[in-house]
């Protein structure tokens, strides 16, 4: 199984609050965002790791040749990078689609704070699933933590029936920004791209409206890193599960 990430945004909320790292280098409990997913990606039997991110600064593309070359706490890393300024996380997910054309996918962004055994869960979900013909597993939520969420609709066997800008009468998640997904959606981003579309919702809403089957995988808390007190929020959050871990 394949893992992508977008690492392409500027961060430019952490910007004005003072924080000088480009986001994928923030560091929570101890790693770098980007890090950190690497490493749960690598655990998760990854068949190799892609990730684009920007030109802003070449802090990011030089940890990440680091990691190839080098490998990441003792281990070698299938990782590729590129390097392209988007206008969207649509557009960099579309840039990234064509090293995804062969294998079912997870698509998340660096700054995406989760429970590592969550999402050992959602894996084996999500592989279960596309065995068995679907087309995608959404992780979502019930925690809703951002500023505009993404409201997923669900029957009771946690089919996805719709993705809403406001919550409906069969809203009990959000989206957390998890991705799970075959190469056969990619006909949808392209056509999505062609039309002017830029963000990832409406590239949901569309795949609902091409008749994908998607499911939907509760994940407890999910949330991203988007101003200083985020950092400090992720920080007690991994803590709190380390501490689970060793009881």
């Amino acid at each position: 199984m394949k893992y992508a990430i977008i690492a392409a945004g500027e961060g430019s909320r952490l910007a004005q609050e003072g924080i000088t790292q480009p986001k994928p280098l923030v560091k929570v409990h101890g790693e770098h965002l980007i890090e950190r997913l690497i490493r749960i990606f690598t655990d998760n039997d990854a068949e190799e790791i892609v990730v684009i991110c920007n030109d802003k600064t070449k802090l990011v593309s030089e940890y990440l040749r680091h990691i190839e070359e080098n490998g990441l706490n003792g281990k070698k890393i299938p990782l590729r990078h590129i390097v392209k300024n988007t206008s969207s996380s649509m557009h960099s997910f579309y840039e990234l689609s064509r090293f995804l054309n062969n294998s079912p996918f997870i698509l998340t962004t660096v700054d995406t704070i989760f429970n590592e055994n969550e999402f050992i869960q959602y894996t084996t979900v999500f592989q279960e699933a596309t065995a068995k013909g679907w087309d995608g597993v959404m992780a979502v939520t019930d925690f809703i933590d951002d500023e505009k969420p993404l409201y997923v609709g669900t029957d009771e066997q946690l089919n996805i029936t719709g993705f809403w800008d406001k919550k409906m009468p069969d809203c009990r998640y959000v989206s957390g920004g998890i991705y799970g997904l075959t190469p056969a959606v990619i006909r949808t981003l392209q056509a999505s791209v062609e039309k002017g579309e830029s963000r990832m919702r409406n590239f949901q809403r569309a795949l609902i409206a091409d008749s994908y089957r998607l499911k939907a995988h509760p994940m407890g808390k999910i949330f991203d890193i988007d101003h200083m007190d985020d950092i400090l929020k992720a920080d007690k959050f991994l803590n709190e599960q380390d501490i689970g871990h060793q009881a």
